[in-house]
């Protein structure tokens, strides 16, 4: 076998060398919010099945639902479910080979993570 130096020849591009774009971000925050908006169906269903199964764990459930960190819990979902409705929808775009030219990539990116912020507050004003 050839006796080869890697002890100084770097790695292939690491995180001291790569900068992130703006669609790897939104991708990899599209797949965190599809799992956080399962933590939140899960504490959903948790508070619905505590519903009928008494008023006492009712009780429970509800004070845990509606505390601080359950409305922090809820509001953070809202702005899961409309940031990944629209990256959903900007999926859709690219798979129809439309807007794949970076410019309109970035462009689709920040329209996404903008709007999902504008969705979440105009849904907490109507929805209170």
């Amino acid at each position: 076998m050839a006796d080869v130096n890697r002890g100084n020849r770097p790695l292939s591009p690491h995180l001291q060398v790569y900068r992130p774009q703006l669609t790897s971000i939104t991708s990899i925050l599209t797949r965190i919010t599809g799992n956080a908006l399962i933590v939140a169906a899960l504490m959903i269903v948790w508070w619905l099945l505590a519903a009928s199964t008494g008023p006492e764990y009712f009780a429970f459930a509800n004070g845990f639902v509606t505390s601080w960190f359950g409305d922090l819990v809820m509001f953070l979902s809202l702005w899961a479910l409309w940031y990944h409705t629209l990256a959903g929808i900007r999926h859709l775009i690219w798979d129809n080979a439309k807007m794949l030219e970076l410019d309109q990539a970035e462009t689709l990116g920040w329209m996404v993570i903008i709007g999902s912020g504008v969705l979440t507050v105009f849904s907490v004003i109507v929805l209170w």
